[in-house]
């Protein structure tokens, strides 16, 4: 009888979990908190942040507090960010300070740009009872090479934070400079055109590491999706969540997805580029790149971004 009891039990665990990872979930995750610039602009209020607080879903932030002093309205930026840390549905992560590129300016440097970029951060943490074990990489350059990319990890495991990944990115930072130099120009159609574009791009971009995920794992994986706290998002993240939830999708924390165990895996990526974990889990890396050249095609953005650039 016991035994019988023990087999339903563990039966029911398995289904239990066999439904767990075959729903589909994902953790939005913004990069580049608090956009000072933007709140400035539009009349010193975050737009984006609104609209969150509207969708009431859990995301996690990614903090770069020199931000707080690029303009000359110190003491509202940091009420921005202290805006940002308070709410219930968000979680606080270190972006480092000033956003360098790691293989650029190598460990040490970096590395008291991590501690720089905890300071405020670890005071709204302890503020608001929230942890701070979070850090994401600027550009998500992890180093140049294998050295670098060890010799880091050391330091920030050493002072309780967990790398943060993403599986899912479709350049958002692009759209929205192209996006903004329309608005700037007063050029409506234009804009709503490219913010349309994001938007379709994104989901192609869910839909092809779906696929990518399944083919790999045989199974739907946990995704973290990875923006950026800019004007496109304010007025398009919540139709990208409204498609995704049509697309089946529940939004979870940042801590729920990585309890999938797919994120305990090894990094075999040793270069500065920033590229979907899919492909850093990957043993090969010629398979990878072989992949990647597969991915929904960005040019027409990325051709217009480097254009406006160069104006």
């Amino acid at each position: 009888m016991k035994s019988s009891i023990k087999r339903t039990g563990f039966c029911l665990v398995i289904l239990f979990s066999i439904q767990v990872y075959a729903q589909k979930q994902v953790a939005i995750t913004i990069d580049d908190i608090p956009n000072t610039k933007r709140f400035q602009t539009d009349r010193f209020q975050s737009l984006l942040l609104k609209k969150l607080d509207s969708l009431q879903l859990p995301i996690a932030i990614f903090i770069n507090e020199h931000k707080i002093y690029e303009t000359d309205s110190i003491s509202k930026n940091f009420r921005l960010l202290d805006d940002w840390a308070k709410r219930k549905y968000i979680t606080l992560g270190n972006h480092s300070f000033s956003h360098m590129r790691y293989s650029d300016v190598g460990f040490t440097t970096f590395a008291n740009d991590i501690d720089k970029g905890e300071a405020i951060s670890k005071e709204l943490a302890k503020k608001y009872d929230k942890p701070l074990k979070h850090f994401r990489f600027p550009f998500n350059d992890l180093g140049k090479d294998s050295l670098q990319h060890k010799e880091i990890e050391q330091y920030l495991t050493q002072k309780g934070y967990r790398i943060t990944p993403y599986t899912v990115e479709s350049e958002d930072w692009a759209y929205s400079t192209v996006y903004e130099y329309y608005l700037a120009k007063n050029d409506i159609v234009n804009a709503r055109s490219i913010g349309e574009k994001y938007v379709k791009k994104t989901i192609e971009f869910f839909e092809f590491f779906e696929a990518q995920a399944a083919q790999q794992y045989k199974r739907p994986i946990r995704h973290i999706y990875l923006c950026h706290d800019n004007a496109l998002n304010a007025d398009y993240l919540p139709k990208i969540v409204k498609l995704l939830n049509a697309k089946g999708y529940t939004f979870v924390s940042l801590d729920e997805v990585l309890q999938d165990n797919i994120y305990q895996q090894k990094d075999n990526y040793y270069k500065k580029w920033g590229v979907s974990w899919l492909y850093r889990w990957m043993k090969s890396q010629k398979e990878a790149t072989a992949i990647m050249k597969k991915e929904p095609n960005n040019q027409e953005i990325e051709s217009l971004y480097d254009k406006i650039q160069k104006e």
